[in-house]
């Protein structure tokens, strides 16, 4: 199997666990939510400085590396939902907290989301994004990668990817958005 093939399916396993996981969890309604527009942000603006910041504090705080992704997936849709101008505005440095990378998920939770930190909406966010990182970095070591090889590192971005994908697409679920057929 070649390295593309390869990094797809990888993806494609993590993003099915984690659907499954979240619908479990009654954060989706078991697919995937998203449109182009949140896609787009994230690879356009948002990912290359995410991803800076993730890769320096995987080492110590790999759960918050991957996890931050789907906060700020959240972030995304809920902006892109509410405000078409400010969705397009909004860059990553506005989305980082008071210290930066390393309490994004609080600012998010608190300022973007509107939930309480210490309410019942933000633990289970909080509970239900480590339950997902977990599951992820059992799934990477699983995958018996060399460390800080090129695979790892498309591996780790792959894994990033998905989690904005699934924060976007919690916040879709949460905002009454569902996909339907069309006749």
């Amino acid at each position: 199997m070649d390295e593309q093939a390869y990094l797809d399916q990888y993806e494609h396993r993590l993003q099915d666990a984690l659907v499954n996981l979240c619908t479990g969890h009654g954060l989706m309604g078991g697919m995937l939510l998203g449109n182009d527009d949140l896609a787009g942000k994230f690879a356009e603006t948002l990912a290359q400085p995410y991803l800076a910041d993730a890769v320096r504090e995987y080492q110590q705080y790999p759960e918050a590396a991957v996890a931050w992704a789907g906060y700020l997936g959240m972030a995304v849709a809920k902006l892109w939902d509410a405000d078409w101008q400010a969705f397009q505005q909004v860059s990553y440095a506005d989305l980082l907290g008071s210290r930066g990378f390393d309490d994004m998920d609080e600012r998010i939770t608190a300022q973007v989301l509107g939930y309480e930190l210490d309410g019942e909406p933000a633990r289970r966010l909080a509970d239900v994004f480590s339950s997902c990182a977990v599951a992820a970095l059992t799934i990477i070591r699983h995958e018996h990668i060399e460390p800080q090889s090129p695979r790892a590192y498309h591996v780790f971005t792959r894994t990033v990817r998905v989690f904005f994908r699934i924060g976007a697409s919690m916040e879709l679920f949460l905002l009454g958005y569902k996909l339907e057929r069309l006749l």
